[in-house]
């Protein structure tokens, strides 16, 4: 929500430029009939670019204002933000009651010596090293098959429950020679018998797991105050670097168990396959853009499709094809995106689901910008344009045109994208299709469902592409400012209404995903200078050409500054923070209870006893209970 007020503040000061003074300043201009370009001209969304202004026009100067203006206003918006954004974390974290996390650190690459285990290592370093503050550890242990064993008990848990509780379902069925002869068996009779293997085995694999030997070299290690646990874990506790590696551990219930894996080496390895495959997917997804740009260009498809030439002389169609059908296109492939980029950061090491969507938010953002921003202007001017090298007297002219003219295709993609994401966001379309997709085969009841948290990795990009777009396009082609107020307006209402009655979280970020916000608004900013530098150079305005140089310069400056003052509170807190809190909990009598519940706040799912019962009774009582 605060990137979606932040936008509808920036968009609502570049809107009143853009409409009131830049629009009718472009309309005025007839710099495109001074130019033979047919493809151009016959455009009429054109006529409101900075295309239309003359070359050498004195009117530039009032996109050269524009570009200062919104670049002051958008670098006051972001300081005012990021200090907002700053201390509320810092109040959050006041206010809030002790949480294991705070008091828990992650140490991997635990060394073990001979005869000894694991535990007994930790318990003698942490001891020694850190006697006054360690308070417990929690080993980590493989899993992964009792896992999948406590997930077939609750299907099968499920299915039973749902027989039991259906008057009218079917519980019997033939025993034998392919259900056409014998005695009927009773179905739920067979589940159940089938549940007790399965719970004898999540008995046997827990006894077996608890064994030394399922052990991984890695534990959370908690200490008695806060300030104890951040010094364990800035401190580098090894000689050896890859030995004793801290880092902060998760909420409870936000931990990724199987993100544990058994060397150094093995996780960096993994790293580097995620960035090889972030790579490729990048590379192989220019299939599709330069498909969807081919699109757009009547004269190519009917070189390539001759038997459709009949069929795009049709007006109805060709505006179709060359208007909506692109944007669609690419919309419906960048859906894979953010479900491959979520897998893509799960591998690579994060002990963390709220780690995993940071880090997946900042790949589908980047993914986003190269792939659709820059292939799609690059393959629409210049590779679509290349008939203009032939001409070399005329690239500057021709380019200064070609280049805003992809404000059409961007349009285009707003209403396809942005606001067609917004409506299926109110109404749950996909989610709504699966569920009825999955509930006959499932046999799934009204108990089963679960409240839904946002996808932080699918939204927020979309939400700073659009940022983006805008701010590199307000100069250029303000026509697209109405439709980017609209889709924020609208997205305001829709996740306003969804946050309320639908969304809930399940961690708690503490505004961790703000810096990732206020980096992708300064990289829009300086893309914003360097396309001013070619369009003043293309337009013959070297003294405007110079004026902006200093303005990237400065907006770097002000994100260092950002950078130095801010970004440390959302890295760690402050000892000034840390001791206050603990002083503050002192003489808290619940805190004695609290240690005794940190003591084993961090155990495995998988390895707490279950109790599965197939009474109808115990419909509404927990699946998982601990004894």
């Amino acid at each position: 929500m605060r990137i979606i007020t932040f936008s509808l503040k920036v968009f609502l000061v570049a809107g009143i430029i853009g409409i009131f003074v830049l629009l009718p300043v472009n309309c005025t201009g007839d710099q495109l009939q001074d130019i033979d370009l047919v493809d151009i001209s016959n455009n009429s969304l054109d006529v409101f670019s900075i295309s239309n202004v003359n070359s050498g026009s004195k009117r530039l100067w009032a996109h050269f204002c524009a570009v200062y203006i919104v670049t002051i206003f958008v670098c006051y918006l972001l300081y005012y933000e990021y200090k907002y954004v700053s201390s509320k974390r810092i109040a959050y974290f006041h206010s809030s009651k002790p949480q294991p996390h705070q008091f828990t650190i992650l140490v991997r690459g635990i060394p073990v010596s001979v005869g000894s285990s694991i535990s007994d290592s930790i318990q003698s370093f942490f001891t020694e090293y850190h006697p006054s503050t360690y308070l417990s550890h929690m080993v980590v242990r493989r899993t992964n098959k009792l896992r999948a064993l406590i997930n077939d008990a609750k299907k099968l848990y499920r299915r039973i429950i749902h027989l039991q509780s259906s008057p009218t379902q079917n519980k019997y069925r033939p025993g034998n020679c392919f259900g056409l002869f014998g005695r009927k068996v009773d179905i739920v009779d067979q589940y159940e018998k089938k549940l007790e293997d399965i719970q004898e085995n999540v008995r046997l694999g827990q006894s077996d797991v608890s064994l030394a030997g399922e052990e991984i070299p890695a534990a959370f290690v908690s200490f008695t105050s806060r300030y104890g646990a951040a010094i364990a874990f800035h401190l580098r506790q090894s000689i050896n670097p890859i030995q004793w590696v801290t880092e902060q551990a998760p909420e409870p219930n936000d931990v990724y168990w199987p993100f544990f894996s058994s060397s150094f080496m093995r996780r960096w390895i993994c790293k580097l396959v995620v960035v090889v495959a972030c790579i490729l997917l990048t590379i192989l997804f220019l299939i599709p853009v330069v498909f969807v740009q081919g699109l757009t260009n009547l004269s190519q498809l009917e070189v390539l499709f001759p038997f459709l030439k009949s069929i795009l002389t049709i007006t109805f169609v060709s505006e179709v094809i060359t208007g909506y059908l692109p944007s669609l296109i690419l919309m419906l492939f960048l859906k894979m995106v953010p479900p491959i980029m979520e897998l893509l950061s799960s591998i690579q090491g994060y002990i963390s689901h709220s780690g995993i969507e940071k880090s997946a938010c900042d790949k589908v953002l980047w993914f986003t910008i190269w792939n659709i921003f820059f292939a799609t202007a690059f393959s629409g001017s210049v590779l679509y344009q290349v008939s203009i090298v032939l001409d070399p007297r005329n690239i500057p002219a021709k380019l200064a045109v070609a280049v805003p003219a992809q404000a059409s295709f961007f349009i285009a993609y707003v209403v396809t994208s942005g606001w067609t994401s917004t409506a299926s966001e109110l109404f749950r379309l996909v989610p709504f299709l699966w569920s009825l997709m999955r509930k006959p085969c499932t046999r799934s009841t009204d108990d089963d469902l679960e409240v839904p948290s946002i996808p932080y990795h699918r939204d927020i990009p979309r939400l700073l592409f659009f940022g983006l777009l805008g701010i590199t396009y307000f100069f250029l082609a303000p026509l697209i400012l109405p439709f980017l107020l609209l889709y924020f307006c609208f997205g305001y209402i829709v996740y306003r209404n969804q946050f309320i009655n639908v969304y809930a979280p399940k961690y708690e970020t503490a505004g961790k995903f703000w810096p990732i916000v206020h980096n992708s608004m300064i990289f829009s900013l300086v893309l914003m200078h360097a396309i001013a530098v070619g369009i003043f150079t293309l337009k013959k305005l070297s003294l405007a050409t110079t004026l902006i140089f200093p303005l990237p310069v400065l907006t770097l400056l002000f994100n260092e500054y950002c950078r130095k003052r801010f970004l440390p509170i959302f890295t760690a807190y402050s000892a000034e923070t840390l001791i206050k809190k603990d002083r503050d909990d002192q003489n808290d009598a619940a805190m004695a209870e609290f240690f005794d519940k940190l003591v084993t706040a961090y155990q495995d799912p998988a390895l707490m006893p279950i109790q599965l019962s197939a009474n109808p009774d115990s419909l509404n009582s927990p699946l998982l209970s601990s004894t």
